[in-house]
């Protein structure tokens, strides 16, 4: 029996998608093209393979049964196919669209930026928020090609790599009239403080990091992004728990001084991951290996 393979994909991005809608716009269709298209699988596999619900669509037994088979099988035609290509930074033309979380966004991108201006000039970054959902950022679906960040339980079609380790600090005033060289855990407990809550995960692990200690924390103001810190506290005689390499930033502020938690909060990591289909893809794995790079080096101690 012949097979149009043409059709594979679509199926994938159905099963992914669970929407026609969303599904025509990822492989840049029309809805009634990828209707059609859906209407000469159902002919091939002998089933009506999704069914429409309010929300969306909803995959029959046979279309759960046949999927992880084509994706399998389309992984390893972009295996072969890509294996087989070559790529030459230096003169390659290419858009990488990337969700960072907050803190990355504000640690590792410039960083990145500015090692693709020297070495690969004409591939872009697009980047795209990271939620608390993973399949927000298109990662899950492929659309997007890595998200960087804390990836918590991820599906089976994404790779997750390991970048480096982060630890934490506390940021107060420079003149702040209660707080010397060090900070002490009854002073942390009566002190105000300036929370980040940034979407996804690293809001989770500092949290946990003080209930596992019994530290307490009075929050008197919440903010979004870690821009927004140096400012409140600079102005405060509030206190900021922070990232350790983003205290490194915030100890060139003379207004601001960074001293150690006054207990060991530990350290939660920075990873990256990225959909299977990208596994051997040469411009995707060059630029994994850049990334890895940077996070070496910025995370290495002064």
């Amino acid at each position: 029996m012949r097979y149009d393979l043409n059709l594979l994909p679509i199926f994938v991005a159905l099963m992914e998608e669970r929407s026609v809608t969303r599904a025509a716009a990822r492989l840049g269709m029309t809805q009634p093209a990828l209707s059609n298209a859906l209407a000469r699988l159902r002919t091939t596999l002998q089933d009506p393979l999704f069914i429409r619900e309010r929300y969306g669509i909803q995959p029959t037994p046979i279309a759960l049964e046949l999927a992880p088979v084509i994706t399998e099988a389309l992984a390893k035609l972009d295996d072969a196919v890509l294996g087989q290509q070559d790529f030459d930074p230096a003169v390659a033309a290419r858009t990488f669209v990337i969700a960072p979380n907050g803190y990355v966004e504000f640690i590792l991108v410039p960083a990145i930026v500015a090692r693709l201006q020297t070495v690969a000039p004409g591939i872009k970054i697009t980047l795209t928020p990271y939620g608390n959902d993973l399949a927000e950022t298109g990662v899950v679906s492929g659309t997007t090609a890595m998200v960087l960040g804390r990836i918590v339980d991820p599906p089976d079609n994404l790779v997750v790599q390991h970048l480096m380790d982060e630890g934490l600090a506390c940021v107060v005033r420079a003149d702040h009239p209660q707080i010397g060289d060090r900070i002490s855990r009854a002073q942390f407990e009566r002190l105000k403080h300036v929370n980040v809550v940034p979407p996804g995960r690293l809001r989770a692990g500092l949290f946990q990091a003080l209930a596992q200690q019994k530290l307490r924390r009075e929050v008197a103001v919440s903010v979004t992004h870690f821009l927004a810190v140096p400012e409140m506290v600079a102005v405060t005689e509030y206190c900021a728990t922070l990232p350790r390499l983003i205290c490194r930033r915030l100890a060139h502020d003379t207004r601001l001084k960074v001293l150690p938690t006054p207990v060991d909060l530990g350290t939660f990591p920075v990873e990256m991951a990225w959909h299977v289909r990208y596994r051997h893809d040469p411009a995707h794995r060059w630029l994994r290996a850049l990334i890895g790079a940077v996070a070496r080096e910025i995370s290495a101690p002064d």
